[in-house]
Parts: structure tokens; C-alpha cells; sequence
């Protein structure tokens, strides 16, 4: 996933400063260079980057802890211009109208809200983050899943900053270490005083003699003249200018991946707000037709490095054909049926594949030599064609899993083998981007053809205008372009060069896995789950309608219900979304809190932790907590579940996603099947809105802790293993073992204290962080951490065993072979290492659980296929798979079950249970 972190003041700034000198103005006067440089920006990022998450920080008029350690910090800054600051507001209206988060907080810069979320998706895994500012100072928070996205200047290109480019600019040998240059240099900007005498190059050649300012301090008096004075006299100057210029990374910001996740936004307040401003120029060029190619809909756009050679093809020789004859056709064919190996592009009239009209097809089997068959709308593909599809001759292709959809829906059979170039280049470098042009400029030193280039009309504007012609779909983060005009010729030439590419790039990709000893990962696991994927986004599953109304109007009467008995507690009627009316009631009017925070406006805190830290005080505390779940998950999931409905099937078609988690692990999107909530009992209800077809029941089939069997088993843990081969209640044996009591005396709470403590050390939980969540002291917490190790000392051994292994390696395995490269563990920043050594113990457990049901749904597709039955596999949701089950094929149950428990046998005999029911909904099932 890609998350796009913008510093919005920071390009408010500079789009309001580039056009200084002849400012952009509507008919009534308002200057909006500001406003129309922001969009300009977020609409590159839209199209162009593809952001699947997108947020847009700001800073407020409160203090910082900056102002108050230094009270001359960015003291000398002019003020700010008043039409710059009458701009802001409306920049807001603009990400509202694009349904883009507003990230801010009193007592925290844009740059540490930034930075809190950068740091928060590195450590979570699924996301490469790219920070969106000028500003040089977020250098520091670069990592390998962390860049810097910096506009262009002056008709230039934006560059992608990475950790290397970073190392290289600033000559150090850590990102973080840049923290330490700007201690010593000092930030005019922000008015960071650094050491008087010492510039930039001054520092950065002292940093790379000493480390870190620190070490640098305590050697000062080795630094001779007037700079090793300067040194000792100014060294707590030093330290305080490194505290400012640190980007803080643990701000108390409580948006999630959901809240960021971009999607689909109206059109109707765009153009309002376009027009408002005048912006005629921008609304033409953001809704244009759609349509684009198979390898397209994951390209990116990325300037090639100029120091460096690259071919096009226009310098390249090369024999490209087009199949438009019966003689041409026939030939192809004859040609194709010669080859082991054959690479194939789809060109389309949509990204969707339910929707899309075959246009074309392109194939290459050799360097610079193609082909390209043009299809007239309903004619179909050749018999002769089919069967080569059909054959086990390999397909290569890159977004395979688009090409596969739209083969199906034509009602093309296509076997595997199949050689995927963008889920190889995921498993490899998972940290990176997967787009064909950016894998081409890489690997090849190749720039292909971009399809603005062959997209040109009379009315279009020029395709290396930074404004955008072409506008994406954020809910597909795929282009959205018009073939409809293009000659033949052009066309064909486009596609078969992305099949040219293709093939080429699989050749030196399959070196890299051998190289890497990722080939078995990606030949056994990943390549044959692709046509798994495809079969089940094409089948879907069922929704009922009235089910979910009804949870609707459920959930509908408990907000209601919630609101009346807040308003009696309260006394009165008042506005429960209204963070100020909530406040004046909890902290004026009820008194639950004697000092109660407030934001610099004076307005009470009433966030989420704010309101769990008061639990128990009131009961209106509970009920505002029910009454905001219930109003999300009513908004969320039942009110946009029927937007996903596909009108020809009348289903939904969730797309998973097999490599964005660098675990391995599965994701869905549109909708995203995996975050429909199951502990809570308001959001248990939506899935009785998913059904099964007509003559099927559902089916669930659920592994059963699953990664604490696998911590037992890589663990070797004799307690553990014991717990799981008598299939005891391990949480309960957890806690008898810690609280040092007898099974039958195991209380209701110990077992939950014991079931946190199991889990949180899977995910590195820490003695405060169990404290918080199990609401008790934190020596408590350590006590028990320390307890449950005491008792389970091959765990403890397992994980120090495992951060020893993968600092030496520089990497860590699953089970099967999956590795995940752990750079950061040689970080000397604490936060970093330790966020490298949680994702060290976390990846062999997480990913040998996602490699095992990734080997069961493959075993499991097979016997369905193979067998003829009419029961399908639907879905996979973290460690469940779902089925509509048919009637009559009761007896596949248990084997089911065989296949899911035996994927992947585990170590030391941990057995393996999967848990399973049926029903007439998934609730029921589940």
C-alpha cells in the first residue's frame, strides 16, 4: 500500500511564493495561487503515484513543546501574508470536498503528525510512506518504506528522495544522523541556533568523524581551535538545537489506516468548489472517459536518473507485429505454438474486468520481437488461440491477476504456469514500487512509451503538463484514460512494447529470486494462488440487502437509544458530534474530570483516549464510546457495502492483494472484507448480511491461534507445546502457569490477562503498553511479562535468538522460506531498532501463518477443480476462509479441513486445529 503524507502549510508556501510575481486571481480579485498550486499537487499525487492512503497535515496556532523549551523558535519568521492565510481554509474545503483527512492537534507541528504516521506505518509493515515536502529536515524519518516526495521547482520534475539519496546528500551513513548535522549547522528557517562557526559542510564533516553530536561533545576538547571552543562553550546550545530539530514520532494522533485510505470522492463538490474559483481549466481535465491497459493499471511515473543512459523506442531496434490479417493471425498463432513461454498484455476499455471490452492483445516471446492482435468488440479469440491458453505453456505477464479477470469474463480459460514480474519484484523489494515503467527505468535502462504520450487530442493539453490531463479513480488508484481515439498503429506499438518489457524483466527478476532463494516462495506459493485470487474475486458472495437494512435500523435505534439516555444524563438535548457541547457537558456540567485537558482555544479534549481514560467514572462515558462505534460502523460498513454491489452479478467483488504486507499476509480492498469488525457485538451483526448462493450454505473454516501454535512450535517452548498437544485452554494454562493457581481457579480476568500477554508477545508488547491495555500498574505488568517468561523460557530464548539471527543476516525467514530484510536493526536509534526487533520476532510467526493458508487455499482450489464440484472458495479473511458449501457436498467438509490442517506441518508436533461451521449467513457460519 502507498501512503501519501502531505505537509500541507509547507505547499500552501511554496505554491503561494511560486507565483509571486504574477499571482493567480478569479474574476473577484481573490488570489488563489495557493489553492490552485495545492490541487495542482494533490492531483499529480492522485493520478500520477496512485496513493492507496492520503492525508494532509497541518500546523495549528498552539504552542509546541519547541516554543516552550525555546521560546525565539521561528521567532523571527515575518508574518504570514494575509492572503496566504485566507488561502488555508479553503485548501481544507478542498481535501474535504476530495474526502482527505485534515490531520492537526494543538501542541504538535505538521512535521511531527507526519512523522508519528511514517513511523507508524514502518512499523506496522504493508506500506511504503512518502512524505510530500520541501522541507530538508524530514530527511531525517527516511528509511527503505519511508521517502521523501519533493515537488519540482520551476517546471522540474518532483524527486523521490530514499534512504541512499539521503546518505549521499547529507554524507552520512544513517538518516538519522541528520538530526545531528542540523544540531551543529542550526536551521535558519525554524531560527535553530546550532554552534556558532559551524556550517553545513563544517558539520557534516564532523558527524561523520564522531557519530553523533553526543560523542562528538564528549570529545570536544580533541577538536582544536576555535571550533573545539566553540564546541565546549556551546554544547548545551547543541543539544537543545538537535531536541528542535528531532521530528517527534510519537504524537498522540488517532487516525487509522481507514480513516486514511483514499476513496472515491463526489463530483458534484469538486466542480462546486472548481467553479467557486474558477478553475475551468482544472474541471475538464479531472473527469475525462476512461479506459487504459492491464499493465498500466499498477504503472507509476518516475524521472529517469540523467546521469544515466536510457533507451526508448525510438533508439531501441525492434520488430513488432500486428495481427490483422488471417495470413498475420494464422502466423501468429503458428508462431505462439511453438514457444514454452509466451508473455501477454490485455489493452481494455476499463479497469474494472466486469466492465472492460477486450481491445487487443499483445504477446512477445523474445527481446524487441511482438505481436499484436486486434478484437473487434464480441468477435472472440481464435480457437486455436484458446487452446494455447489454455495450455501449460507459461504466461508471463505484470499485473497478471488483471489480465486473468479479463480473459475469465470473456470467457478465455488461461492455465498457469504463470510468471507474474510485479509479485515478483513485491517479494523481492517489497519496500519499493511495483510499476512496469519504473521496473523498466530500473532494470533496464528503458523508458517506455507513457500513455499520456499516445493519449494526445486536439483539446488535451500537453502531456508533460504538471497540471494533468488525465484524472484518476481514487477507489481503483488506476489511471483513467480514453483509448477510443488512438490509431492502430499507435496502440499496438504501445502494447506489445509493455509485453517486450515484461518479458525481459521476468528473465532477470527470476534471476534475482534464485539469487535471493526466493524462487520456491514464489513458484509454489504466490505464482499458483494468482489464479486462486482470480476465481474468487470473479465468484464473490452474496449480500442481503434487507439483512443489512435491518442492521442498519439496528444500529440506526441504538444511536438513537444512546443519544436519549446521553441527553438525560446530561440533562439536556445537545449536539453528541460536537466536540465542544460534549466537553462543556463531561467537564463543566458533570465535573468527571478535575483537570480536565483542553486544547489552546479552551476547548475540552474528547477524543477516544481522552474518554477511555475516564471509564468507569460515569456511565455516560460508556454510552458516548457505544454511540461513536455504532455511528461508524452504521456509516462505514452497512451505509457503503451496497455501493460495492456489482450490477451484473449482483455481488461484491472484493480485490485482495497477496504482496503488501511485507509478512506475506493477504489484503482486501473494495470493500476491504478484512476490516469488518468481529469482536465487538454491534459489529458481529454485518456479517449476517453476507449469505450464501442459492442451494449452498456457508462455510467457515478457521484456523484456531494459529500464531501462538506457531510461537510454540519455532519456539520449542515444552510448556507451550505441552498446552497444545493435550489441547488444553492455553490462555487458561498461560494463566494458571503465571498466577500460579490451579486450572479449575483460573478467574475470568486472569485468563484475559493471560490471553493479552500470549498475543502482545507476538507484537513486542512492552510493560507500559500492557499496562494501558489491561488497565493495571505497569510494575504489575512487568511482573507478569517477567512471570510468563519465567514459566515459558523457550520463548524468551526464541526471541533473543531470533533479533541475534536476523541482525547477523541482515534478514529473517518464515517457516517455508519467505524472507524480509531488517536493515534497520543495525540502527543506533533506539525507536528504529526497536521497531526492527518487534517486526523480527512478529514476521517468522505472522508469515508462516499467511504462507499456510496461502498453501491451503491453492490445495483447497484444486480439489474443488479437480473433483467438479459446485462449492466455491469466496473468501480469506486473516486466518478464515469462507465457502458456499453446495447441499449436496456435505463430505467435503473434513477434507477441507485435512487440506487446511496439514498445508504446512509445524515443528515438535504442534498440532494443528481448524475450526469450522456452517450457516444460512457468516455470523451463523462463524
Amino acid at each position: 500500500m502507498r501512503l501519501f503524507l502531505l505537509d500541507g502549510m509547507a505547499l500552501i508556501y511554496r505554491a503561494h511564493f511560486a507565483f509571486i510575481t504574477n499571482p493567480i486571481r478569479n474574476s473577484k480579485g481573490i488570489n488563489t495561487s495557493a489553492l490552485y498550486g495545492f490541487i495542482n499537487t494533490l492531483l499529480t499525487i492522485i493520478q500520477k503515484e496512485q496513493p492507496t492512503h492520503l492525508g494532509v497535515a497541518f500546523d495549528t496556532h498552539a504552542p509546541t513543546a519547541r516554543h516552550i523549551k525555546f521560546p525565539a523558535y521561528k521567532a523571527q519568521r515575518d508574518a504570514t501574508p494575509e492572503e496566504l492565510l485566507a488561502a488555508i481554509p479553503h485548501v481544507k474545503r478542498l481535501c474535504q470536498a476530495f474526502q482527505i483527512p485534515v490531520l492537526e492537534l494543538d501542541g504538535y507541528e505538521a512535521d511531527d503528525i507526519i512523522g508519528t504516521l511514517a513511523h507508524r506505518a514502518d512499523s506496522e509493515g504493508g506500506f511504503h510512506t512518502y512524505m510530500v515536502t520541501p522541507d530538508k529536515d524530514f530527511s531525517q524519518l527516511v528509511s527503505p518504506t519511508t521517502s521523501i516526495w519533493r515537488p519540482g521547482r520551476k517546471g522540474t520534475d518532483h524527486e523521490v528522495l530514499d534512504v541512499a539519496t539521503i546518505l549521499q546528500q547529507w554524507e552520512v551513513s544513517r538518516t538519522d544522523q541528520v538530526i545531528d548535522i542540523l544540531g551543529l549547522w542550526g536551521d535558519a528557517a525554524d531560527n535553530i541556533p546550532g554552534v556558532p562557526g559551524v556550517g553545513e559542510k563544517t558539520a557534516k564533516k564532523l558527524i561523520a568523524q564522531w557519530d553523533s553530536i553526543e560523542n562528538l561533545l564528549a570529545h570536544a576538547t580533541q577538536v582544536k581551535g576555535k571550533l573545539g571552543e566553540n564546541l565546549q562553550a556551546y554544547a548545551d546550545q547543541a543539544l537543545l538545537s538537535k531536541d528542535l530539530a528531532t521530528i517527534q514520532i510519537d504524537v498522540p494522533i488517532h487516525s487509522s489506516w481507514d480513516d486514511l485510505k483514499l476513496s472515491p470522492y463526489p463530483e458534484k463538490d469538486i466542480k462546486e468548489l472548481f467553479a467557486e474559483f474558477e478553475f475551468r481549466t482544472l474541471t475538464k481535465r479531472l473527469f475525462p472517459d476512461a479506459s487504459t491497459s492491464a499493465a498500466d493499471a499498477t504503472a507509476t511515473s518516475e524521472t529517469p536518473d540523467e546521469t544515466t543512459t536510457r533507451n526508448d523506442i525510438r533508439s531501441t531496434p525492434h520488430e513488432y507485429h500486428i495481427a490483422d490479417s488471417p495470413a498475420s493471425l494464422a502466423q501468429l498463432i503458428d508462431e505462439l505454438a511453438q514457444q514454452s513461454s509466451f508473455c501477454f498484455d490485455t489493452e481494455t476499455t476499463s479497469l474494472d474486468p466486469f466492465e472492460a471490452r477486450l481491445l487487443g492483445i499483445a504477446f512477445s516471446w523474445k527481446a524487441h520481437h511482438g505481436w499484436y492482435l486486434p478484437l473487434d468488440e464480441g468477435a472472440g479469440l481464435p480457437q486455436a488461440l484458446r487452446d494455447i491458453f489454455a495450455s501449460s505453456r507459461e504466461k508471463i505477464g505484470h499485473n497478471l491477476k488483471y489480465d486473468l479477470a479479463v480473459l475469465a469474463q470473456h470467457d478465455v480459460p488461461c492455465e498457469g504456469p504463470f510468471f507474474d514480474t510485479m509479485l515478483a519484484h513485491s517479494l523481492l523489494h517489497p519496500e519499493q514500487r511495483h510499476g512496469m515503467d519504473r521496473l523498466a527505468e530500473s532494470y533496464l535502462h528503458y523508458t517506455p512509451i507513457k500513455f499520456s504520450e499516445i493519449a494526445q487530442t486536439p483539446d488535451a493539453p500537453a502531456a508533460n503538463d504538471d497540471l494533468f490531463a488525465f484524472a484518476a479513480t481514487p477507489s481503483a488508484n488506476k489511471k483513467n484514460l480514453s483509448v477510443a481515439h488512438i490509431p492502430l498503429e499507435t496502440l499496438a506499438e504501445y502494447a506489445t512494447e509493455d509485453a517486450d518489457v515484461t518479458w525481459q524483466l521476468a528473465s532477470l527478476l527470476r534471476q534475482e529470486l534464485a539469487t535471493a532463494q526466493q524462487t520456491e516462495i514464489f513458484s509454489q506459493i504466490e505464482s499458483p494462488l494468482l489464479p486462486v485470487l482470480v476465481r474468487m474475486e470473479q465468484q464473490g458472495i452474496a449480500i442481503d440487502l434487507a439483512a443489512l437494512r435491518l442492521v442498519g435500523q439496528q444500529l440506526q435505534s441504538t444511536i438513537e437509544s444512546l443519544t436519549s439516555a446521553i441527553h438525560q444524563h446530561a440533562g439536556k438535548a445537545f449536539n453528541l458530534n460536537s466536540p465542544k457541547q460534549l466537553g462543556e457537558i463531561l467537564f463543566n456540567q458533570l465535573q468527571l474530570a478535575d483537570k480536565a485537558k483542553k486544547t489552546t482555544t479552551g476547548q475540552y479534549k474528547t477524543d477516544e483516549a481522552t474518554l477511555a481514560a475516564l471509564s468507569g467514572t460515569h456511565p455516560i462515558i460508556e454510552q458516548i464510546l457505544e454511540y461513536r462505534e455504532a455511528s461508524k460502523l452504521k456509516s462505514t460498513y452497512v451505509d457503503a457495502l451496497p455501493t460495492h454491489l456489482q450490477h451484473k452479478t449482483g455481488r461484491i467483488h472484493t480485490t485482495f492483494h497477496q504482496l503488501v504486507a511485507a509478512t506475506g499476509r493477504l489484503a482486501s480492498s473494495d470493500p476491504n472484507i478484512q476490516n469488518i469488525p468481529v469482536r465487538s457485538a454491534l459489529g458481529k451483526q454485518i456479517r449476517q448480511a453476507f449469505i450464501p448462493a442459492a442451494g449452498c450454505t456457508l462455510l467457515s473454516c478457521d484456523y484456531s491461534q494459529i500464531e501462538l501454535r506457531i510461537m510454540a512450535a519455532l519456539s520449542g517452548d515444552p510448556g507451550m507445546i505441552q498446552a497444545f498437544q493435550e489441547n488444553l485452554d492455553v490462555h487458561r494454562a498461560t494463566a494458571a502457569k503465571v498466577y500460579g493457581v490451579p486450572l479449575e481457579e483460573v478467574t475470568k480476568d486472569m485468563r484475559n490477562h493471560a490471553k493479552m500477554v500470549n498475543f502482545g508477545i507476538i507484537y513486542g508488547i512492552s510493560a507500559f503498553g500492557l499496562s494501558q491495555r489491561l488497565g493495571i500498574p505497569r510494575a504489575d505488568a512487568a511482573k507478569l511479562i517477567d512471570t510468563y517468561f519465567a514459566e515459558y523460557p523457550g520463548i524468551k530464548q526464541f526471541m533473543e535468538n531470533t533479533i541475534a539471527q536476523a541482525r547477523e543476516q541482515g534478514y529473517i525467514a518464515t517457516l517455508s522460506g519467505r524472507r524480509r530484510a531488517l536493515p534497520d536493526l543495525q540502527s543506533s536509534n533506539q525507536n528504529i531498532r526497536g521497531n526492527a526487533e518487534r517486526a523480527a520476532i512478529n514476521t517468522p510467526i505472522q508469515g508462516t501463518a499467511a504462507d499456510m493458508i496461502k498453501l491451503a487455499m491453492i490445495r483447497i482450489d484444486a480439489l474443488l477443480r479437480d473433483g467438479g464440484y459446485r462449492s466455491r472458495l469466496l473468501l480469506q479473511v486473516h486466518d478464515e476462509l469462507v465457502f458456499d458449501l453446495h447441499s449436496e457436498e456435505q463430505e467435503l467438509i473434513p477434507r477441507i479441513l485435512d487440506h487446511m490442517q496439514n498445508a504446512l506441518p509445524l515443528p515438535h508436533q504442534v498440532p494443528i486445529l481448524v475450526e469450522s461451521g456452517t450457516g444460512a449467513n457468516w455470523l451463523v457460519a462463524h
